[in-house]
């Protein structure tokens, strides 16, 4: 995978390729390199999820450019480079696409040679091949093309003459620019005073890879007013050939069920990427929104003396995998592990956190058919529950649906607060701002503490517009957001995340 080891001593630059714009298409050396980073040098396409990869001291420098602003200079970005990498720092800079393609990257590692600091060159999956295979567009094909070349939309302004030979360039059968949105015009021009055919099949796409990707295909001699017509605005590329005709049958990126759909992710960080992760890959724009925080309980008493008499419980009841966490966390600062649990049984009131328990070896007894409190008493209504002891760990504030059904059956119940459930904290303006700007589709709430401090964070002004859908992951979580002023759009079985993302990708299918 290539030398990331610590140079602190002298210090040292990568140049980092990050990529076209999709977090997955980093490469594990970079995600290395950028880990062992002490600062991050960073442009305006790098992905801010890619950022989340640099240690909790690392400093963050942008020195992005758009729309024409720069927020630092070249001759700037260069001093930077040498002046931290002098000082004895790790230096990441971030590039995006690769930097040896259009990235002036070459002109980064001169200056660096130069002031003999320790460089090394970190390839990026380039814009060039990757924007257009997420817009189904192949660049070479048997049944159209041999030959291939990338352009830059844009030439170095101080030039006196272009150095494209457009003669030549005419002829190649597919070609790319890269920021080639600003010089449409001259670039169309261009490409038709050589020859090239009027109703070659071509394809702007902006901001590719990414879940705002969007694509406008046409032919060469109407690619002009269609692109005005759209306002079409960087970042993006443009391809001509006739393979951007294939895109009609090969266009898999922008046809997902959820596709540049912005969905707000309500769930604390810590349980966020599970919802996440099926969102993405169903094509949405997760907005990462917390409402709430998962914090330790005012005091462990309770839950230290049922951990201390754990041989004295015939069942435990996992409402959450919140409670599976905490509660394992301390039965490990205990002293104890899982063999104390041999003889008890265990109940979970969903496969998700099922899955948390049996990650740690340990088998499930039962899981009820409806993922909710009122499922687990019906669950277990149908064992001989008279006279056993269970004990239910969960959140400092719940419902009592299972602790009461229980007794009636017989069962002496004790419930202890392993965690409780805080407010994020976190600033509503963000959210209001995405929602103004037309940017969400959908609120997920997943529990109804979710629900009431969206309610505290946004305020009691809030109004959510008629377009913006509320879904919810079961029947509780509905009330709540019902009682909260909501309309509920989106709610069905079975109440767990791949049942909620089920429902949004029939909920849309339905409406388009």
């Amino acid at each position: 995978m290539g030398n990331c080891a610590d140079m602190k001593s002298k210090g040292k630059v990568y140049i980092i390729g990050a990529g076209p714009g999709d977090p997955g298409l980093l490469t594990v050396k970079a995600v290395r390199c950028i880990e062992k980073s002490d600062v991050l040098v960073y442009d305006y396409l790098v992905s801010p999820e890619i950022l989340n990869y640099a240690g909790a001291d690392a400093r963050l420098i942008y020195v992005g450019k758009k729309g024409g602003h720069h927020t630092a200079s070249q001759d700037e970005i260069n001093r930077t480079l040498v002046r931290e990498a002098s000082e004895g720092n790790i230096v990441g800079r971030l590039k995006g696409g690769d930097p040896f393609i259009f990235g002036r990257g070459g002109e980064e590692a001169e200056v660096l040679f130069e002031a003999e600091i320790p460089f090394e060159i970190i390839p990026g999956i380039t814009s060039a091949i990757a924007v257009p295979a997420y817009a189904g567009i192949p660049l070479t094909h048997r049944e159209h093309t041999s030959t291939v070349a990338f352009v830059t939309g844009h030439e170095d302004p101080q030039k006196d003459k272009s150095r494209i030979d457009w003669q030549k360039l005419a002829g190649i059968e597919t070609l790319v620019f890269l920021m080639g949105v600003k010089n449409l015009s001259q670039i169309v021009a261009s490409l038709l005073k050589y020859g090239r055919s009027p109703d070659t099949p071509v394809a702007i796409i902006r901001w590719g890879t990414t879940h705002d990707q969007f694509t406008l295909s046409g032919t060469l001699d109407a690619i002009e007013d269609l692109a005005e017509e759209k306002k079409m605005t960087p970042p993006a590329i443009f391809v001509v050939g006739e393979v951007a005709g294939l895109r009609e049958h090969l266009n898999w990126f922008e046809t997902k069920p959820l596709f540049g759909r912005g969905v707000v992710v309500t769930r604390p960080e810590q349980q966020a990427g599970e919802i996440a992760s099926i969102l993405s890959e169903e094509g949405a724009r997760v907005i990462h929104f917390p409402t709430i925080a998962i914090v330790p309980p005012e005091s462990f008493d309770d839950l230290d003396r049922a951990l201390a008499n754990i041989e004295g419980y015939d069942w435990i009841i996992f409402t959450s995998a919140n409670g599976v966490r905490f509660f394992f966390n301390r039965l490990t600062e205990m002293g104890r592990d899982v063999r104390d649990l041999k003889g008890v049984k265990i109940c979970t009131i969903g496969p998700a956190t099922k899955a948390s328990i049996e990650r740690r070896g340990i088998p499930v007894d039962v899981v009820p058919e409806e993922f909710i409190s009122e499922g687990v008493v019906a669950a277990l209504n149908g064992q001989d529950m008279e006279g056993l002891r269970v004990l239910i760990p969960r959140a400092e504030v719940a419902r009592d649906v299972i602790p009461e059904g229980l007794k009636k059956l017989g069962a002496g119940v004790d419930v202890v607060d392993a965690y409780r459930t805080v407010n994020s904290g976190r600033d509503g303006k963000e959210l209001a701002d995405l929602i103004e700007e037309g940017r969400v589709d959908v609120i997920t709430f997943t529990s109804s503490s979710t629900v009431t401090n969206f309610i505290t964070i946004m305020g009691d002004d809030f109004t959510l517009p008629d377009n913006v859908r509320i879904a919810c992951i079961g029947p509780v979580t509905e009330r709540a957001a019902k009682k909260a002023g909501f309309r509920v759009d989106i709610m069905q079985g079975p109440y767990e995340i791949l049942g909620l993302v089920s429902a949004m990708k029939e909920w849309f299918k339905n409406i388009s």
